[in-house]
């Protein structure tokens, strides 16, 4: 072949076509190169690539997808056999690949959410306020709330009960993780006088979902590692 790379692009992916009798490190600087040149086309792109033209091990096509990462903005979704190389199977790759990241991205709310405000996020979020009765916050992610939860939260909207809530006063309507429903109990007159004196004295707390319940704990570091 004339060229010992050549790349052939849809919507999703790549199909790097490479040169049969190439030795392999040569040919590794080659797909870099080529790659070098074309980034600022696929630039930050989520893309699934197949390989044609030579057989490679898996830890030649490893190292391609390795070295393709480091020197460009490309996030490799995944990597197909030419026999599925299909669009919508690359759509669903990314798409499954956007939610497993939601929760590792994040962003910041600064101010209190008050009665009927809602704040829907696509990642974790961190609100630097309270969260007051009647007002809820939705996340795909984590809820760090440096405040009082006071109204209703729900982290890991898309189904993933590995998500937690954390805030530095616990005392919420509802608390929502994945498919799992927390609800705080109704407090008695006297409840509610204890409670004030016990917000003086409030210490920060996680929500956790743990054999199918949610569990509300103090957060400790050694908690947090195990996360």
């Amino acid at each position: 072949m004339s060229k010992p790379v050549v790349l052939k692009s849809n919507k999703h992916g790549i199909n790097i076509i490479l040169d049969k009798d190439m030795e392999f490190e040569e040919l590794l600087g080659c797909i870099i190169e080529k790659f070098k040149e074309s980034d600022h086309f696929f630039r930050d792109a989520k893309v699934g690539v197949s390989f044609e033209g030579r057989k490679l091990t898996q830890e030649e096509e490893f190292r391609i997808v390795d070295s393709i990462t480091e020197h460009t903005s490309l996030n490799i979704v995944c990597i197909l056999d030419n026999d599925v190389w299909k669009e919508d199977l690359i759509r669903r790759q990314i798409e499954h690949f956007e939610e497993e990241q939601a929760g590792k991205a994040g962003e910041f709310y600064k101010g209190t959410l008050r009665s009927g405000q809602f704040l829907d996020c696509e990642t974790s979020i961190v609100i630097l306020g309270d969260v007051n009765p009647g007002a809820k916050v939705i996340s795909k992610g984590n809820i760090v709330i440096l405040g009082a939860l006071k109204g209703i939260a729900y982290a890991g909207s898309n189904g993933n009960e590995k998500s937690f809530v954390a805030a530095l006063e616990m005392d919420p309507i509802q608390v929502k993780i994945g498919d799992v429903i927390g609800r705080s109990a109704d407090k008695t007159a006297t409840e509610k006088k204890k409670g004030k004196k016990q917000q003086e004295v409030a210490e920060p707390q996680i929500a956790i979902v743990k054999e199918g319940n949610i569990y509300i704990e103090p957060i400790t570091k050694g908690l947090l590692n195990n996360i």
